[in-house]
């Protein structure tokens, strides 16, 4: 396990849950993220899929490890749980701390392009690439048997990797995602500091635009929407655009 540094480890559900940390080459910084490994992981006696979650806004690699509720269910289906952090953090970027909407803790789960975001901010890339290949190569994990699942910010980006990969993940959920972030406050925002003002590179890291254009195997897609969610009504989330565009494609 070259380049990872044990942070700490806890028995859990007849598995362990540990937190590493590493330097990454996509977001030049450390790095944390947490993993579940049920036994027969541990003990090299088979290799397990892996579910990989991405959580929302101000989140970190915590949140889902910490209050998901999923070990128990893990552990009985041998299945291991990846949970890294939201952003880079503590790279010197002037403000980067000031705004729980941008910066850290809100990566947005793309590969920014603009200054002074795109020295460090590249968490597609992170995501997509360095992360799992680190996971492929340091522990017991079956690389043909890859999920990845989300919540808002996270579901966005679960949405969005699962869009650009065809064929690469074996299940995909969205919980309260942000569907559209090209229209909504929560992506307008972001997509300009990250990637500036040209809505074609927007609609590269658009869930609702890029499942217009999906050209891949079928990718049977959980999205969970609660009514009573305060950023459902204040038109944050918008999975019926989602949904039009899911028609549109005829999908």
């Amino acid at each position: 396990m070259a380049g990872l540094e044990l942070i700490s480890k806890n028995r859990c559900f007849d598995g362990e849950v540990r937190k590493y940390s590493h330097f990454s080459a996509s977001t030049k910084c450390n790095m944390t993220f947490n993993i579940y490994l049920p036994d027969v992981a541990l003990t090299n006696k088979e290799k397990v899929p892996v579910l990989f979650y991405l959580s929302g806004l101000t989140c970190n690699e915590d949140n889902m490890i910490t209050k998901g509720g999923a070990l128990p269910y893990l552990s009985r289906e041998r299945i291991a749980l990846v949970t890294p952090d939201t952003s880079p953090r503590a790279t010197g970027i002037d403000g980067e701390d000031d705004d729980w909407e941008l910066g850290t803790g809100a990566g947005f789960y793309v590969d920014a392009t603009q200054e002074p975001w795109s020295a460090h901010y590249k968490m597609y890339s992170y995501m997509q690439l360095e992360i799992q290949q680190l996971i492929f190569e340091s522990f017991s994990i079956d690389s043909s048997r890859v999920s990845i699942f989300g919540h808002s910010m996270g579901g966005h980006g679960a949405l969005v990797l699962s869009l650009r990969n065809p064929g690469y993940y074996k299940s995909v959920s969205a919980f309260a995602p942000i569907c559209h972030p090209s229209t909504s406050n929560w992506g307008q925002k972001q997509f300009t500091a990250y990637l500036g003002l040209n809505k074609d590179d927007w609609a590269e890291y658009d869930a609702s635009e890029l499942v217009k254009r999906y050209d891949g195997p079928p990718l049977p897609i959980l999205l969970d929407q609660g009514d009573c969610d305060q950023f459902y009504s204040s038109k944050q989330l918008q999975p019926v655009h989602y949904y039009a565009g899911v028609l549109d494609a005829d999908y």
